[in-house]
């Protein structure tokens, strides 16, 4: 792949370079056609008559300049100008302008280095545009995710300021401020974590341990949700090892569980299945519930992104993307699918992992 692009970029600096020396033999060929002009019109007299060769040397020159720079000026107009429309999409795309696209016509748009380049532009500008989309929707919804909890605790503690009440009623506010103080803390700690996973480049603390029974545990620690839904959870029975950084991988497990029980109806059912190959092993979170949209799979480990659109179940779109970057460091592959009404995310981990 590597030797295709020198070959693609040579080709280019090829045609640049040809395009230069084209307008060096045009300029050559005009001012020698000048001189023999000057010659048979008698201007320029050489053999028996003696010329100043000073002279002629600076006539040559200046004439060799006029004319070149007026080749210089028409010739390279062109090959410059797909150079100045590198130039102009740059400067508007750092100007904030992420719609900008780079396009070529005519022979240049041929050559295979024109279009990696043209290519490569579009899709860092439409990546750049995405991501600011992102980045906006995310503001908007990581500041209703943080204002709410905080009115409610607000609003609550003016209630309990006040005094006059019931010891049922005080049981009630003083729940509300407990419950919607963990949601503030969970979302700090989802920022913390994707920041965490974002600035690895490598793993350390890797260890080899028990799979099933740390899937158990994320189950546990998410208790409460799945209990209060009323949902049937199931677990693989059978003992599983695998070798990883087990912090890093709980998180990945505690963030499937979390968005499926967040997307599982009342008496809904989340299997969870782990299989185990000569060189991998596998693990599946699986809820039957409402199916994410086809315009969203592809975008759905994107940092910020929330395919539910009008943010009517929590979240802000960190857990997924944190998943993402965990199992990438483990050089795993994490999937989707949605078939037959039910949405499967399953996690590929390299067995006797090796950083």
């Amino acid at each position: 792949m590597k030797l295709i692009e020198r070959k693609q970029r040579l080709s280019l600096l090829l045609l640049f370079a040809g395009v230069v020396l084209a307008l060096l033999i045009v300029t050559t060929l005009i001012v020698s056609a000048v001189i023999l002009i000057l010659i048979d019109r008698g201007a320029l007299q050489l053999g028996s008559t003696p010329v100043n060769g000073g002279k002629l040397f600076g006539n040559l020159m200046l004439w060799s300049l006029l004319i070149g720079s007026i080749l210089a000026f028409i010739t390279l107009r062109f090959p410059l100008k797909p150079v100045n429309r590198i130039l102009n999409a740059i400067k508007r795309l750092s100007e904030g302008d992420f719609s900008t696209r780079l396009q070529f016509h005519g022979l240049l748009s041929r050559y295979p280095a024109v279009v990696e380049l043209s290519d490569s532009f579009n899709k860092m500008a439409s990546e750049l545009e995405q991501t600011e989309l992102l980045r906006s929707d995310f503001i908007n919804s990581f500041s209703h995710e943080f204002k709410t909890p905080i009115v409610s605790i607000a609003g609550f503690a003016k209630l309990l300021k006040r005094g006059n009440l019931t010891e049922e009623k005080r049981s009630e506010y003083l729940d509300a401020i407990e419950e919607e103080s963990v949601r503030l803390s969970q979302l700090a700690t989802n920022i913390l974590n994707l920041t965490n996973v974002e600035n690895q480049s490598i793993l350390t603390n890797i260890v080899r341990f028990n799979l099933s029974e740390q899937i158990r545990i994320s189950a546990l620690v998410l208790e409460a949700k799945w209990m209060r839904k009323h949902i049937d959870l199931l677990l693989p029975n059978e003992e599983f090892f695998t070798t990883g950084n087990a912090e890093l991988l709980e998180q990945v497990w505690i963030n499937l569980l979390d968005n499926a029980i967040k997307f599982s109806p009342e008496y809904g059912v989340i299997d969870v299945q782990i299989k185990n190959d000569a060189d991998r092993i596998s693990v599946s979170v699986s809820n039957v519930g409402e199916p994410i949209p086809e315009k969203s799979m592809e975008h759905i480990f994107n940092k910020f992104y929330q395919a539910d659109e009008s943010h009517a179940t929590e979240g802000n779109g960190v857990g997924l993307a944190i998943v993402k970057k965990i199992v990438d460091l483990h050089n795993g592959e994490v999937t989707v699918q949605c078939r037959d009404g039910k949405t499967t995310f399953a996690v590929s981990l390299p067995q006797g992992f090796n950083p």
